[in-house]
């Protein structure tokens, strides 16, 4: 040691990680693109799919109120049926999808011959009045109005038949009908707006006996 003052100075330590500004790659922007729109097609997908719902939901719903609506005419009209004015039979054609009998819907003391019917998704009615003398039911003068749409029945029965013997607990009727037999009609109305897609067809069903028919009290 010479004395002399020692002048050493510490180094300063530097700053081994130096950050790197950099934009991103064009791979990264892509990326970016393909995740924010798939995002987009998914939410998307699931307001179509919501909105697709509430639609068929709400269509079924009026569709509901239509057939209950229906069957409470078609039960008091059922319930009422009598001969015709000509003298036909109450029943004039009873089968799995379609039924035509007499009853007076308006109080006039004419008989309407009346016509429930599916046609494709529809439940139908028509009405003829009887004209002429002597009274006559002309089909060209039928007036056909639609009572229930997205109705789901297909190869399902809307009406179904029963003597006397009905207990609750019985078989219906066979094809083909023996009218005179007729006691009973159950209506069976299945709806839905869309058989491939929720909510599941929903039933909805009466039975009516016939009032100027009965035999079995």
């Amino acid at each position: 040691m010479d004395g002399k003052r020692n002048n050493f100075k510490p180094l300063k330590m530097k700053n081994l990680f130096v950050k790197k500004n950099r934009g991103f790659t064009l791979i990264e922007i892509l990326i970016a693109i393909f995740i924010v729109t798939l995002i987009g097609i998914i939410i998307i997908n699931f307001q179509i799919d919501v909105f697709s719902i509430n639609k068929i939901s709400s269509d079924n719903l009026n569709a509901q109120t239509d057939a209950r609506n229906a069957l409470k005419t078609m039960s008091a009209e059922l319930r009422s049926m009598s001969p015709s004015n000509n003298g036909s039979y109450a029943i004039a054609i009873a089968a799995t999808s379609s039924i035509i009998f007499y009853t007076d819907i308006d109080n006039d003391t004419l008989k309407e011959q009346i016509h429930y019917f599916q046609d494709g998704s529809n439940l139908k009615k028509g009405v003829i009045k009887p004209t002429g003398l002597p009274l006559t039911y002309n089909p060209a003068n039928e007036d056909i109005s639609n009572l229930v749409s997205n109705l789901a029945n297909g190869t399902s029965s809307l009406f179904y038949y029963y003597d006397k013997n009905y207990d609750g607990t019985g078989e219906a009727l066979t094809d083909p009908i023996n009218i005179p037999l007729i006691r009973l009609i159950k209506i069976n109305i299945l709806i839905d707006k869309d058989i491939n897609k929720a909510p599941d067809a929903l039933t909805i069903t009466t039975q009516v006996s016939l009032r100027n028919l009965k035999d079995n009290l």
